[in-house]
């Protein structure tokens, strides 16, 4: 019974171990969110700086894991080239290495007292707004000493030093044959592909090492393998992207297997070579105290070696994951988002990154529909006129799909952890979607009222052909200027822009109401024909309408003028 409650502690106290790493991640990523999504779409083709990147980003949230999913999600929405993810994943693997630090940090010295006193500070500011994401910090570095103190804890209660059978059984593998290191590091990888979470496994290591009952060369073979194991969270986000973020992926595997490989072969003489840097002599009995150091040690001398001797090869890893995974044509009948996956893991962040640049596509679609619209208006045959209906009825329903794709996805990642601007994003391009939707219709409506006249043999005079033809020139340009601001700074732009378009817009609509009331009562043409006319030219008018709502919701800025 006091083993099976000591076993449960254990258990316990790894989840407690992984939700506080989770909650340090989240809130560190939430803190500095921006400024981490700045630095990376904003990389550049150097590798070192690349590599650098990675290392400080994953240093700064925690968790290469985070780094690497946001690499990939970068990579799916066309924000880095397979180039740049590949330097940035290795700097990752070196970052990584810093939490093992905080792991020996916690084993090794008591800090329960700074549990408690950043529990006592961290409830004073997680109910204030603005420190809430700081008081998250101290509460998950709070929770991951708690746990390695209690892991500790654990291990004495357990007393396996004292325990025959478990030491007889760590000791019936031979310490110096490469099939037993290889045992333990497949046991690493399945472990941290299981729990998917690195720290964990590092912690139990130090802890059995620590005890006395596993062998430092067991355990470093677990955390070689915990190297390999990490590799697979970024290949599942990565099933469900384009072909580029699954690259990205396999790079990580193939960088990380390539270190494990090179590592086995001189697996005793590198182990011996870090034991000497930190003064411990696997071959005396003692020192338990330095075995969590030499843990740490072995961990960050591995990926940084692995790191400098492939940082001369991503061209070529770029080249082999390319041919491991070449380009394939995606089936056009099957609807899918260009940016974002909305049945993957996503890092809350990055989301937001990608739904922009999901609404801006969205933006560019309704744009060519509106192009298509003016094409109908000017086909002569019922074939053309036809065809171009039916496309436009497809891309109404692909609109309205679109729509409730990036709604549904806008709404999940609204209830993850983001920073107030990221926020104010997600609802920003809420209102931006809904009235993207409205411009689909309006196109769809054009297209109707067009199909009207061709059946009912409508014929427009010729002032009304020119009328029609510069609201169309009008709407044309209010809808390009609208997918420069989706796309460009919002410094390179203003509202003015639109309010310029939308006043011509206004105008227009007002002088060929007036003229064509004045016609229909001069007997020019029969009510039919105006009312036909006048229909074409005012629903031109509200999706010009649509656009200034798209401007001002992206601008975050109340009306100036009153539009009508």
């Amino acid at each position: 019974m006091n083993y099976l409650f000591v076993s449960i502690k254990l258990l316990g106290t790894l989840c407690l171990l992984i939700f506080g790493m989770k909650m340090l991640s989240e809130s560190l990523q939430s803190m500095t969110g921006n400024h981490l999504k700045k630095i990376l779409a904003r990389m550049t083709g150097n590798r070192f700086a690349g590599m650098l990147t990675g290392m400080l980003v994953t240093a700064s949230v925690q968790s290469s894991t985070a780094t690497t999913v946001m690499t990939v999600s970068f990579v799916s929405a066309g924000m880095l080239t397979l180039f740049q993810a590949i330097s940035v994943i290795m700097g990752a693997n070196i970052g990584t290495t810093l939490s093992a630090w905080i792991m020996t940090l916690g084993y090794s010295f008591d800090l329960t007292i700074m549990v408690y006193l950043f529990f006592l500070i961290g409830i004073s500011l997680v109910y204030k707004k603005r420190y809430r994401q700081v008081g998250m910090f101290l509460f998950g570095v709070a929770f991951m000493f708690l746990a390695l103190a209690t892991l500790r804890a654990a291990g004495s209660e357990m007393n396996l030093e004292g325990n025959a059978a478990v030491i007889d059984f760590f000791s019936s593998f031979d310490v110096k044959s490469h099939l037993t290191i290889f045992i333990f590091f497949v046991i690493g990888s399945l472990i941290t592909c299981l729990v998917q979470s690195s720290a964990a496994l590092v912690a139990i290591t130090i802890m059995l090492c620590s005890s006395g009952v596993l062998p430092i060369y067991l355990g470093l073979a677990l955390v070689l393998g915990e190297n390999l194991g990490s590799t697979a969270t970024a290949n599942v986000v990565a099933l469900g992207a384009n072909t580029d973020a699954r690259r990205a992926a396999m790079a990580h595997f193939l960088f990380n297997a390539f270190g494990v490989i090179w590592v086995s072969v001189a697996f005793y003489p590198f182990v011996d070579m870090v034991c000497s840097i930190v003064g411990y002599d696997p071959a005396l009995p003692g020192q338990t105290e330095k075995l969590p150091v030499v843990i740490a040690m072995f961990h960050t001398a591995f990926n940084i070696l692995n790191a400098s001797v492939l940082s001369g090869f991503i061209k070529q890893i770029e080249t082999l994951v390319c041919k491991i995974l070449p380009d394939k044509h995606d089936d056009k009948s099957e609807f899918k988002l260009r940016y974002i996956q909305s049945n993957i893991i996503q890092t809350p962040e990055v989301s937001v990154l990608q739904a922009k640049k999901e609404t801006a596509y969205f933006a560019d679609c309704m744009r060519e529909m509106f192009d298509m619209v003016t094409a109908m208006l000017a086909a002569k045959d019922e074939k053309t006129l036809t065809d171009y209906a039916e496309r436009l009825s497809n891309e109404e329903d692909l609109a309205d799909k679109r729509e409730m794709t990036i709604a549904e996805f806008l709404s999940k990642t609204s209830g993850d952890h983001l920073s107030d601007g990221s926020r104010r994003s997600i609802s920003i391009m809420m209102r931006e979607i809904s009235e993207l939707e409205s411009i689909g219709d309006s196109c769809y409506k054009l297209s109707l009222k067009q199909t009207e006249r061709y059946t009912k043999s409508v014929t427009f005079t010729p002032s009304q052909e020119e009328g029609l033809q510069a609201m169309t020139s009008l709407t044309t340009r209010s809808l390009h200027t609208m997918c420069l601001m989706l796309h460009g700074p919002r410094e390179k732009y203003s509202l003015n822009d639109i309010y310029t378009i939308e006043d011509e817009v206004n105008s227009l609509r007002d002088s060929m109401y007036e003229k064509t009331i004045k016609e229909i009562n001069g007997q020019e043409y029969s009510y039919l024909v105006g009312n036909l006319y006048m229909d074409m030219i005012c629903e031109m008018e509200r999706l010009c309408d649509a656009v200034v709502n798209i401007a001002e919701a992206r601008y975050s800025q109340k009306k100036s003028k009153q539009h009508t």
